[in-house]
C-alpha cells in the first residue's frame, strides 16, 4: 500500500483521533542521518497504529545560504520514505517561543504526540535553549515516549554525516560525495521547462531550462553529467548550472540541460534534473566556437561516464 504524504502548516494540522509519532528537526538536506530518523518514525508508527509525522521549518535558512530543498521537493522525498504527514512550521512565528511553550503548545496539544523521534544533537526553542534532555523530562511528565537516533557515519570514513558536510560537498561540485551522504539520492533541481533565448539550439545543442528558485541553494556553477526525470522516462544529458557568462551573463541561475537523443517540445512540462558528476566549472569563453568545442567535449565525457555506470 502506497502512502500519501500530506503537508500542513501549524494552523491547518488536523487534530486527529490517534496520536502521532513525530520526527523533530529541520531536515533540510534529508541526508542519511535524517533518513534514519524518518524511517524510525515511520516504522514505529506502523507498528503501533499511529500517524507518522515529520516536522520541518520554512524561513529558517538565511538568504545567503538558501534551503537545499524547496518545501515541495522535501514533501516528495519524505513521502517516498513512507511518512504520512509533513508539518511545516514558519520559523518566524515560533523562533521566540520558549522551549517549554513549544513543547506544550505544538508538540503536546496541537500535534498530539505519542512519541518523539530525534537525533541526539537536536536543539529547539528561543536561542536554541531546548535540547534532548529537556525533551526527555517533558516527555516523562506527559507520558510521551522518546526515541533518540544515533549519528550516522559515512561508511569508510568514520565521519558523521551532516547538513554542513553536504553543503560543503555541493559547494565544491562534489556530486558523487553528495549522493553518498544522501544514501544514493542525487542532488536535483525540479521545475517547469521555460523558454530561454534559443541560443543553444542555434549552436546545435538545444537545452531544457529550469529557473532555480531564489530561495534554493545553488551548487558550484559548472557543467555536470545529469539524469533527467520526465514523466515516467529516465533520460541522460549534460547540465550547466549558472549564468551563461559567454552568451549573456545572466543575473539569475538556471539549470540548462542538453538531453541526449531527444528533440521534443517540452516547454511548460515539469521535470527534474539530477546532478550525477561534475565535469568542469562554468567559464567565459572568448567566442561561440570555443564554447561549442567545450560543450562537444563535455557531451563525450558525459556519454562515457554514463556508459561505464549503466
Amino acid at each position: 500500500m502506497i502512502k500519501v504524504c500530506n503537508t500542513f502548516s501549524l494552523n491547518d494540522l488536523p487534530l486527529g483521533t490517534k496520536g502521532r509519532v513525530i520526527a523533530l528537526g529541520l531536515f533540510d538536506g534529508i541526508h542519511q542521518g535524517h533518513m534514519d530518523i524518518i524511517k524510525k518514525t515511520v516504522a514505529t508508527a506502523e507498528r503501533d497504529g499511529l500517524t507518522s509525522t515529520v516536522q520541518t521549518f520554512k524561513n529558517l535558512i538565511k538568504t545567503d545560504s538558501r534551503s537545499l530543498y524547496t518545501d515541495e521537493e522535501r514533501l516528495g522525498i519524505v513521502g517516498n520514505l513512507g511518512a504520512e504527514e509533513l508539518l511545516v512550521l514558519d520559523f518566524d512565528a515560533v523562533k521566540n517561543m520558549e522551549p517549554e511553550q513549544y513543547l506544550t503548545d505544538i508538540i503536546l496539544y496541537r500535534a498530539v504526540a505519542d512519541t518523539i523521534v530525534m537525533g541526539n544533537d537536536y536543539r529547539f526553542g528561543k536561542d536554541a535553549k531546548g535540547d534532548v534532555n529537556m525533551i526527555r523530562e517533558f516527555a516523562k511528565a506527559n507520558d510521551i515516549r522518546v526515541i533518540v537516533v544515533n549519528d550516522r557515519l559515512l561508511e569508510g570514513t568514520g565521519k558523521k554525516i551532516s547538513t554542513t558536510w553536504l553543503r560543503q560537498a555541493l559547494g565544491k561540485g562534489d556530486a558523487d560525495l553528495a549522493k553518498d551522504l544522501c544514501g544514493g539520492r542525487y542532488y536535483s533541481y525540479s521545475g517547469y521547462c521555460v523558454h530561454g533565448k534559443m541560443l543553444g539550439r542555434t549552436m546545435g545543442f538545444p537545452t531544457a531550462n529550469i529557473n532555480i528558485p531564489d530561495d534554493k541553494y545553488v551548487v558550484r556553477r559548472g557543467v555536470y553529467v545529469s539524469r533527467v526525470l520526465l514523466g515516467h522516462r529516465v533520460l541522460y544529458g549534460v547540465t550547466n548550472i549558472g549564468r551563461r557568462p559567454t552568451l549573456e551573463d545572466a543575473v539569475n541561475d538556471v539549470a540548462e540541460t542538453y538531453i541526449f537523443d531527444f528533440d521534443e517540445d517540452i516547454y511548460g512540462a515539469k521535470f527534474t534534473v539530477e546532478l550525477m558528476h561534475f565535469l568542469r566549472p562554468e567559464e567565459q569563453y572568448k567566442s561561440k566556437d570555443e564554447l561549442i568545442k567545450a560543450v562537444e567535449n563535455n557531451k563525450k565525457q558525459a556519454r562515457d561516464y554514463i556508459k561505464n555506470l549503466i
